[in-house]
């Protein structure tokens, strides 16, 4: 299962009820924040969860909302006696940006790895789940993200029958090992079903609608996606500053037919974003509003 918080949903400046952007998401062991924002280390002691786990930081973009809290975060592990790699992916600029905010947090024990990206679209492989880093459309360099979990086909004791595999490899190969033989390869195919449906994020922000979006939140169980602007009469303003609204966000939840959206990165002027959400949920009923600390635990379909 993926664990999810939103840790802050502002964008622009914090607010006394409102944190800047970030998310953080745990599985099996490993803890995944995407941006850090102003705020970021409160809502992880707000939500209890531990910051010596976290893996990789990745970020859509270096505007300061997204990226203000690192320094202090990366004080805190340090602190927290970690001495692991910490993996961070982002936009091209990574490691000069993050080396700049790092003359305030100059020594660490723990190294750091820098994986900048390049490609409209790059895939990052991880323990037992995957990163798909896409590119949004915003007045900088800027990526959204989704976090995938494959999962495998049930073990098939008449297929591993039909092709001859004896029991004693069942449950080597059900492990996903390879099996090398004096007169073939044994393979997990051999024994194993179809894969079954896996889980799937998908986050992105400060972006106005793109193509790369649908195509890469299609069918996520959850899509948490920018919405500046909850006021209709600020479209322009949505248009001009590369944002999106409400209802742009909404048409894309409902082209990628995902399962349920979040709405996050508020403008600071949005102080009640849930008065516009009926209006919203007209396009995508399954639309909720984004508050800080909002959590969700993403299982498998049958657990």
């Amino acid at each position: 299962m993926l664990e999810l918080c939103l840790l802050g949903c502002g964008g622009m400046m914090p607010l006394p009820y409102r944190k800047l952007t970030s998310l953080m998401a745990r599985y099996n062991g490993s803890s995944i924040l995407i941006d850090c924002g102003e705020g970021t280390q409160v809502g992880i002691k707000e939500k209890g969860w531990s910051f010596k786990p976290i893996d990789v930081i990745c970020f859509t973009h270096y505007h300061a909302d997204h990226i203000s809290g690192l320094p202090g975060l990366l004080l805190t592990l340090g602190n927290a006696q970690r001495t692991s790699p910490l993996l961070m992916i982002g936009p091209k600029g990574l490691e000069r940006v993050v080396n700049s905010l790092r003359v305030i947090a100059p020594d660490l024990p723990f190294p750091i790895e820098f994986r900048e990206l390049k490609e409209k679209s790059e895939t990052i492989e991880m323990d037992g789940y995957r990163i798909r880093a896409f590119r949004v459309n915003h007045n900088v360099l800027c990526y959204g993200y989704t976090i995938e979990i494959d999962r495998a086909g049930k073990f098939d004791v008449q297929r591993a029958k039909d092709n001859q595999v004896e029991m004693k490899y069942w449950s080597r190969l059900q492990k996903g090992e390879m099996i090398e033989l004096p007169d073939r390869t044994l393979t997990g195919d051999l024994v194993m079903g179809p894969p079954r449906k896996g889980i799937k994020c998908t986050y992105t922000t400060d972006t106005r609608p793109t193509a790369s979006i649908v195509e890469h939140a299609a069918d996520s169980d959850l899509f948490i996606c920018e919405g500046m602007y909850g006021e209709p009469e600020k479209q322009q303003k949505a248009v001009e500053y590369k944002h999106m609204t409400f209802y742009e966000a909404a048409e894309l939840a409902r082209k990628a037919q995902v399962k349920q959206m979040w709405l996050t990165h508020y403008s600071p002027s949005l102080v009640r974003p849930e008065e516009y959400l009926s209006k919203v949920q007209e396009i995508f009923p399954e639309t909720s509003v984004g508050k800080d600390g909002k959590s969700i635990t993403l299982a498998f379909e049958d657990e």
